[in-house]
């Protein structure tokens, strides 16, 4: 079921670079349930906080390591970068997607990434507590999923071009820490959602997954109270909401990928966020 749930779904674009795999080893680091790799920030420093990213389906955990956009700039702003690989087989070869889908039947992924942060704290010193959990694609699947169920898991959440399927959830427990990045001419995971499977699945839609979102943090209107531009980004946020929670849209003008620039937004964004109630 995951290759055809998932079929139009690309990988997280890769660029050429160094290969990392269990902080200073070169294999990945190994738990009950799966593996994942870890990349700690320059200069060590005590319990760095951590991305956690989740790739995108057909991809695996090595080969987000291997983007040198999205992990040099944040192993350069001192947090790790951790990348496990998903559980379920997508097409013939090694690359993987996510059980994100409630009532799959599988690896419970939850419980594998919260095993995966306890990991990599004992292994390598990273905070437990200061995890922003971020993905691409079917990883953006992943993360929106686990926002919506568990608001409280992670620090923050940040899905890059993955929102809901439909049906659309009839809501989310809240309050959530969310940005939400998409680009405009994205035609895998169109905002407006589409059909995949021959019509036996469907995209949700991404504006009315931010009225779930605005709805779980108690926003007390749809319109957004602020808009910015950070380069190629068109941002607006909604701030009149439960005190805790944070909500954000960013719009670039490219298609289905994590563009340049994202992982400073991003991490800009997490570090200004008042700490939860």
């Amino acid at each position: 079921m995951a290759a055809l749930a998932c079929a139009a779904l690309l990988a997280a674009g890769v660029a050429g670079g160094a290969q990392a795999g269990c902080g200073a080893r070169p294999d990945p680091c190994r738990i009950a349930g799966g593996e994942y790799h870890a990349a700690l920030p320059p200069g060590g420093g005590p319990a760095p906080p951590v991305v956690l990213f989740l790739h995108g389906a057909g991809s695996t955990g090595a080969a987000v390591m291997r983007n040198d956009s999205l992990v040099k700039p944040v192993l350069e702003r001192g947090y790790a970068v951790i990348a496990p690989t998903g559980s379920r087989r997508f097409g013939g070869g090694a690359g993987r997607s996510w059980n994100f889908y409630p009532g799959w039947d599988g690896r419970d992924e939850a419980a594998f990434l919260h095993a995966t942060v306890a990991d990599a704290a004992e292994r390598m010193g990273t905070a437990p507590d200061r995890v922003l959990l971020a993905g691409f694609s079917a990883g953006g699947f992943m993360v929106t999923y686990l926002a919506c169920s568990s608001p409280g898991a992670f620090a923050a959440f940040a899905p890059v071009s993955g929102g809901f399927w439909r049906p659309h959830p009839a809501g989310c427990a809240g309050p959530v820490r969310l940005f939400h990045t998409h680009g405009w001419r994205d035609t895998t995971v169109p905002l407006e959602g589409r059909f995949l499977g021959g019509g036996r699945y469907q995209q949700g839609d991404i504006m009315a997954g931010l009225e779930i979102w605005r709805r779980a943090n108690g926003c007390a209107d749809q319109r957004p109270d602020g808009f910015d531009e950070t380069g190629i980004f068109l941002r607006r946020r909604w701030d009149s909401c439960d005190p805790g929670s944070a909500l954000e849209l960013a719009l670039f003008p490219g298609g289905h990928m994590v563009p340049r620039g994202w992982a400073d937004m991003v991490l800009d964004w997490f570090e200004g966020l008042p700490p939860p109630p």
